[in-house]
């Protein structure tokens, strides 16, 4: 823990009306969930300037009443992960106990300011490392941890809300669905029989399913699982910078991108979007930063929602996990030297349109056969590789709890790994914003790179 940020308090938020306490509500997790049980929580988090008419205390007590409304509705996250073992074959299967032991809150206060935060070239080590909670677990650790846990650290001049969510139970599309019900559950007053919120989330895992051919619960060893005991990830020293990219310097680099494809018969058809193009400059640039082998291949690992894929379509208020992940690869020459950014952006594009749903039930079939589970330490460690995960369409800078919208969004320490880009709107409308994580000699040589640096936003 920082030297600069003191502990005030620790609450245990429970749904206002407990409903859903009993013994016989479970929620069986399927494949989009179970791959994630090795991995780190999910962490993000606003910055919000001080809300000028509204005093700590009350804004701190806004924060947890509005939180246990929202539990009721969000109610898995105030349980905990359940593990059931099954004499008969000697496996494991895994389930959300929706028990309401509750989600955390944690209240903390930080001597530094906004201009701290928004003036630092790069994300500084005290919001990574202690303006979140649960630095140190993995999502398997959700048997006896929370499966939510908000830390709000006053600063000198505003406030910092951040999250850490267990991923087995949502995945970024669904942590945004439940910010922003929190947000409107916020705004609408103190008593708990006004609360409502236009979104109700739905959790039946069945529904992405569909013909994949095993029912749930899905089962792993009784060894394997056992081998999991006491794992933890260590992130490496790394540094992390958000790059802005307007919506003018966007149209720039997609219209570079398409012209390209257009040219190309055997892609007349292909359209850019806005953030493979913002990607296929940072891929580039990075590959170029590390001054690889050229005849070495890099990879570049994509997450794909895929709700919008599947035919029927999951409800569109579905919480839960449901991406997929995909890899582009080319060879280092023929990406700098050959194709450049336009073979990226074309690359990423491919990559994105063969995740139809044939193929992306395929995917599931074929995890549902033989079940395994990933870990950071198997993750893209190699310096050949980014991953990018995230969305510039969730709803991150529209969140607001009454007293007006944030100014940035950050993310904590966990689930970092040398060549993490995570992608999340820009302060400004139809921007993107790039969450960079690289070691530092590579971030430099990308800050020292015109052609990297002409295409982002100076704010």
């Amino acid at each position: 823990m920082d030297d600069d940020v003191r502990y005030i308090s620790t609450t245990t938020i429970l749904p206002v009306t407990n409903n859903h306490k009993n013994d016989d509500l479970k929620i069986h997790i399927g494949p989009w969930d179970l791959k994630s049980l090795l991995l780190p929580y999910m962490q993000r988090g606003l910055l919000f300037a001080h809300p000028t008419e509204n005093k700590q205390e009350e804004i701190i007590t806004q924060l947890k009443r509005s939180l246990a409304s929202t539990l009721d509705h969000f109610y898995p996250l105030a349980g905990r992960l359940a593990v059931k073992v099954h004499d008969d074959d000697n496996t494991v299967s895994f389930y959300i106990d929706c028990n309401s032991a509750g989600a955390e809150f944690i209240h903390a206060s930080a001597n530094i300011t906004v201009a701290d935060i928004m003036d630092s070239i790069h994300v500084p080590a005290i919001l990574k490392n202690s303006f979140f909670t649960l630095n140190d677990a993995v999502n398997y650790d959700g048997r006896s941890k929370p499966l939510l846990s908000v830390q709000v650290t006053e600063l000198l001049d505003g406030l910092f809300i951040g999250c850490s969510i267990n991923h087995t139970v949502c995945d970024g599309k669904s942590f945004w669905h439940f910010f922003n019900s929190w947000c409107e559950i916020s705004r609408q007053g103190s008593s708990p029989e006004d609360h409502h919120i236009s979104r109700p989330p739905i959790f039946d895992r069945l529904c992405l399913m569909n013909d994949i051919e095993k029912d749930l619960p899905i089962r792993f060893p009784l060894s394997t699982v056992e081998s999991w005991e006491g794992y933890k990830y260590d992130p490496p020293p790394l540094f992390e910078r958000v790059f802005i990219f307007t919506r003018e310097n966007i149209a720039i680099l997609k219209e570079k991108a398409n012209s390209k494809t257009a040219k190309d018969d055997g892609n007349a058809n292909v359209t850019i979007s806005s953030l493979q193009a913002v990607l296929a400059h940072v891929w580039v640039a990075v590959i170029r930063a590390r001054c690889l082998d050229p005849n070495e291949e890099t990879r570049y690992r994509l997450a794909i929602g895929t709700t919008g894929r599947l035919d029927p379509p999951p409800p569109e208020s579905f919480f839960g996990n449901s991406a997929v992940s995909g890899d582009a690869t080319v060879k280092v020459h023929e990406l700098l030297e050959v194709g450049g950014f336009e073979l990226g952006a074309l690359l990423l594009n491919k990559l994105v349109t063969s995740f139809d749903g044939a193929a992306i039930r395929s995917h599931w079939k074929g995890w549902v056969e033989k079940p395994t589970v990933k870990k950071m330490s198997n993750l893209s460690a190699s310096q050949y590789t980014l991953v990018t995960g995230g969305s510039p369409r969730f709803d991150m800078y529209g969140n607001n709890f009454g007293w007006g919208t944030p100014i940035a969004v950050r993310s904590g320490i966990v689930n970092k790994r040398d060549g993490k880009i995570t992608s999340t709107p820009g302060p400004i409308p139809d921007s993107i914003g790039i969450e960079a994580c690289l070691s530092a000699k590579t971030l430099k040589a990308l800050e020292n790179d015109a052609e990297f640096m002409a295409a982002v936003a100076t704010l």
